[in-house]
C-alpha cells in the first residue's frame, strides 16, 4: 500500500472512535469523497449518520453546514439571499447554509420539491446563483443527505434527477449486539467527538482526489463499465436503467477503491463491489420497491462476463 492511501485511510481510523463496527461503510463514504462524490444515507433515526458527517468533518479539516430539513425551510436557507446594507444603499450577498466544505441535508425528503430543487446546481456546479449573481461554493464540497425510508409522513419522494447525483447510497443500519455494547462503554468511558482529529488539509484531499483521478482504466474495463449499465437499460424489470452519469460515478468510486488498495488500476472486482451501491438509488424498477431493483442488479452482475485484463469482452 501506498503512503498517500496509508494517509487516507487514516481518515477512516479517526471517525471509527466515534461510530462502532462499521468500517465498510465508512470506507465507501471515504472513497466517494475521494471520488468528488455525493452520499445518500438512507436510514432509520438515532444510527449515526450525523456523529458520522461530524466526524469526516473534523477528520477531513473540513467546515461543516447542516440543515434539519422541514417543509418551510426555504430554497433560500440554503443558497442564500441578497440584503440591503443601509450604509451604503447597496445589495449584500448572505451566504446560505450551502456555502461550506461538508454539507449534511437531514431528512432531505421532509422538503419541499421547490427546496430539494435548490441543491441541484450546488452539487452538479459547485456554487449557487442568487439575484443573477454566481457564488462558488469552497472546494472541497461534499453533500451527505439522509432521509427515513420509513416514517413516510409529511415527506416527498426525491425527484429521480436528484437521486441521480449522488454516487453512492448506503445504510448504516443497526449495530451487532457487541457493537452496542463497546458503544455503551464508549460513552461511559466519556468518549466524544472531541477524540476524532484532523489527519488531512483542505489541500491535501484534494490532491488525494487528484491522484484517484490519475487511477487507470483500461479499455476492458471501460467496455465493462458500459456493458453493465447498459444492462440494465434492458431489463424487464427495470423501467429506468442507469444513465451516464451513473456510468461515470461507477467509474470514479472504483478508481477510489483501487486507490485505497494501493493500486494505480483498476480491475473488474472493483466494479462489481461498488456496483449495488452506485446503481441501486438511479433504478425505477417495473413492479416493486428496491428489493426488486438490488435482484434485478445482482443479475445484471451474473449475466454480464467479467473481463479477463488483456482480453477483450
Amino acid at each position: 500500500m501506498t503512503e498517500t492511501a496509508r494517509q487516507a485511510i487514516s481518515v477512516v481510523a479517526e471517525v471509527k472512535k466515534v461510530i462502532v463496527g462499521k468500517d465498510a461503510i465508512l470506507a465507501k463514504v471515504l472513497m466517494a469523497i475521494l471520488a468528488g462524490g455525493h452520499i445518500l444515507l438512507e436510514d432509520i433515526p438515532g444510527v449515526g449518520k450525523t456523529t458520522m458527517a461530524l466526524g469526516f468533518s473534523r477528520a477531513l479539516g473540513l467546515e461543516y453546514g447542516r440543515v434539519q430539513f422541514t417543509p418551510d425551510v426555504m430554497p433560500s436557507d440554503l443558497t442564500g439571499f441578497s440584503m440591503v446594507n443601509r450604509a451604503t444603499g447597496q445589495l449584500e450577498y448572505q451566504p446560505g447554509a450551502l456555502l461550506c466544505n461538508l454539507f449534511l441535508a437531514d431528512e432531505l425528503n421532509r422538503a419541499t420539491s421547490r427546496t430539494q430543487s435548490a441543491l441541484l446546481e450546488a452539487m452538479e456546479e459547485g456554487r449557487v446563483t442568487v439575484d443573477g449573481v454566481t457564488h462558488e461554493i469552497p472546494k472541497p464540497f461534499v453533500v451527505i443527505a439522509t432521509q427515513n425510508p420509513v416514517g413516510a409522513s409529511g415527506t416527498q419522494l426525491l425527484p429521480d434527477s436528484q437521486l441521480d447525483r449522488f454516487m453512492v447510497r448506503l445504510s448504516i443500519g443497526y449495530p451487532t449486539p457487541e457493537d452496542e455494547v463497546e458503544l455503551l462503554r464508549r460513552k461511559q468511558q466519556g468518549a466524544s467527538l472531541d477524540t476524532v482529529q484532523q489527519v488531512l488539509t483542505h489541500e491535501e484531499l484534494l490532491h488525494l482526489r487528484q491522484m484517484v483521478e490519475q487511477v487507470h482504466l483500461s479499455d476492458q474495463v471501460l467496455e465493462y463499465l458500459v456493458a453493465l449499465v447498459g444492462a440494465t437499460r434492458n431489463h424487464p424489470a427495470i423501467l429506468q436503467g442507469g444513465s451516464p452519469r451513473a456510468t461515470l460515478s461507477l467509474a470514479a468510486i472504483s478508481r477510489s477503491y483501487a486507490f485505497l488498495q494501493g493500486r494505480d488500476y483498476v480491475v473488474p472486482e472493483d466494479v462489481q463491489r461498488l456496483f449495488l451501491d452506485t446503481l441501486a438509488h438511479r433504478m425505477i424498477p417495473v413492479t416493486g420497491g428496491q428489493e426488486s431493483s438490488a435482484a434485478a442488479l445482482k443479475e445484471v452482475l451474473h449475466a454480464v462476463p467479467m473481463p479477463r485484463l488483456g482480453q477483450k469482452l
